[in-house]
């Protein structure tokens, strides 16, 4: 089969050990990022096979039109809404995705919560300048640690808050609360008290059309003004603009976000990268060797159980009879 590989922006994929697992297809990887009908439909004109990153890439209706000789899409990690999925069932295109454990974005979020309250980046740059220490720092023990939504992530950094000493409490669905009393964790009494009275809040809330801008500004300005405000979930989760307003106001003190509306990010533009009072990285959480391993790994055994008709676990079951051969 042919197979495409975009947006491998450290090109990175052919080191894994699970690319071994493509030996004997025609592989294209691609280590840019283009966008727009035309040029994805130039780029994956010949591809039997889309290996998508994520959501890096979208995949669309008037894009499948384009694109006649695609059979198989197979998803790093979980499918969302890049993926026109009625689209690709009506033309016979399987789609398939993994799963991880989400202990490398959980990792993330920590790192950014201790180097935030440290001020470890601004202190690091400091010193490579000549210049000795800047900044009083935080401790996590003994603070409030507000994680919004206990999912396979959330109860991991709710666990670290736990042991950092930290008093720990969970909002979300009552799904999601209900677990959390479960394993020992308070839940907030009111979604104002959750931001007025959280030190530290989390969010590890999944995007969809009910989620978008689930926090509002009027959340933000109930934060206290040396409370951070951790996202390393999606950007739009954050109504727009009002991050950027209400580090402004002071409420919160700190942001440390993994992510933005429109990645990759081109050049320095964005307002969160001008303020003081925020730590950014470019969308990192999941990106590292042995998530990779096994969500690629994942993505690899799929097309191999295409190719020999063994594939049974897709998104799409429907499309499996009409798959284009």
């Amino acid at each position: 089969m042919r197979i495409a590989i975009p947006d491998d922006y450290q090109d990175c994929v052919r080191t894994l050990a699970c690319f071994a697992k493509l030996a004997g297809h025609e592989v294209h990887i691609f280590n840019d990022t283009v966008k727009g009908t035309d040029e994805l439909a130039a780029r994956f004109a010949d591809a039997d096979a889309i290996v998508l990153t994520r959501e890096r890439t979208r995949i669309d209706a008037a894009l499948l039109e384009r694109l006649p000789r695609l059979r198989l899409i197979s998803q790093t990690g979980k499918l969302a809404d890049h993926v026109d999925l009625a689209a690709c069932t009506a033309r016979g295109i399987v789609v398939a995705e993994g799963r991880g454990a989400g202990a490398s974005t959980a990792e993330l979020a920590w790192a950014l919560t201790l180097a935030s309250r440290r001020h470890l980046v601004d202190e690091a740059h400091r010193l490579r300048r000549g210049l000795w220490q800047g900044h009083l720092g935080q401790q996590l023990g003994g603070q409030r640690l507000g994680v919004w939504s206990y999912g396979r992530i959330g109860r991991q950094v709710a666990a670290y808050g736990r042991v950092f000493g930290m008093k720990v409490w969970v909002w979300g669905r009552e799904a999601s609360t209900q677990a959390a009393l479960a394993d020992g964790f308070e839940c907030a009494p009111s979604r104002e008290a959750f931001f007025a009275e959280s030190d530290v809040i989390s969010l590890h809330v999944r995007l969809n059309a009910h989620t978008a801008g689930i926090v509002r500004e009027e959340d933000l300005d109930r934060m206290k003004p040396d409370a951070l405000l951790v996202n390393t979930s999606r950007a739009e989760l954050i109504a727009p603009g009002a991050l950027e307003r209400a580090l402004r106001r002071g409420r919160p003190g700190f942001a440390a976000v993994d992510v933005f509306e429109e990645e990759p990010l081109q050049g320095t533009g964005h307002p969160l990268l001008g303020l003081p009072n925020a730590l950014c990285t470019p969308h990192i959480g999941y990106v590292e060797r042995d998530n990779y391993e096994r969500y690629f790994g994942i993505a690899f055994d799929h097309i191999n159980q295409f190719a020999d008709g063994t594939l049974v676990e897709v998104v799409n079951p429907e499309a499996l009879a009409s798959a284009r051969r």
